[in-house]
């Protein structure tokens, strides 16, 4: 199994910037992608960024040109740069990764971390 350890959530005025870290327990798993997802109260978990083994990423537009995904698959590290946050970003974020061992392809989950944008 490969467990995510995430930081850097907190407290933050609409208009700042926050830089979420996650760090898989072992690093001799295949990464085949990486992403964070993010749940705000009474919300089904949305996607914000994800970015695959080629370096491509995805965003959905409520994010887009605002939020940054990096990542290194081989160290098992995921980023997620939040820059120009609004109050409706506040939710807690998910990382998470898939990975292959032997064929099978599996999901792993960080515990979540919580942003909250003041307005």
């Amino acid at each position: 199994q490969v467990q995510l350890v995430e930081s850097g959530g907190g407290l933050v005025q609409a208009g700042g910037s926050l830089r979420l870290s996650c760090a898989a327990s072992r690093t001799n798993r295949k990464i085949i992608a990486m992403a964070w997802y993010r749940q705000a109260p009474g919300k089904q978990r949305e996607l914000v960024a994800n970015i695959t083994i080629g370096g491509s990423t995805n965003y959905p537009s409520s994010v887009k040109e605002r939020f940054t995904i990096s990542g290194d698959n081989a160290k098992g590290t995921v980023y997620l740069q939040m820059d120009s946050l609004k109050p409706e970003d506040t939710a807690v974020y998910y990382c998470h990764i898939k990975w292959v061992w032997l064929g099978d392809s599996y999901d792993s989950w960080g515990q979540g971390t919580q942003v909250t944008v003041s307005s």
